[in-house]
């Protein structure tokens, strides 16, 4: 079972021997707000991926993967939604993808 994007940091955090309020600063946030974000009370700001890329050395687009994994089976489980909507989804994807292509081909 994969763990949340919370506790996916925090293991991150101590394994490279951060404390709390030294990962805090490199985030810019308080270490409450971290803790809390460690603990699954807050979510984790999109915008500080980067910092969070960077402090750790991970590929952004793995990290993306992490957060975007957790965010959307957070909105399926509290939805009450089947599984059935991650195939929906990626219809989706492929559709705005193919539309996007389309418009930029027609841009050039």
């Amino acid at each position: 079972m994969k763990e949340s994007f919370g506790s996916f940091i925090k293991k991150l955090r101590i394994e490279s021997g951060l404390t709390l309020t030294q990962l805090a600063a490199k985030l810019d946030l308080d270490s409450a707000n971290l803790s809390k974000i460690e603990n699954g009370k807050r979510e984790f700001d999109e915008k500080r991926l980067v910092l969070l890329s960077d402090t750790f050395n991970i590929n952004i687009d793995e990290l993306k993967k992490e957060f975007f994994g957790d965010f959307i089976a957070k909105k399926i489980y509290n939805s009450n939604c089947s599984e059935e909507i991650l195939l929906v989804a990626e219809e989706k994807v492929k559709y705005l993808r193919a539309v996007n292509s389309k418009q930029i081909n027609l841009d050039l």
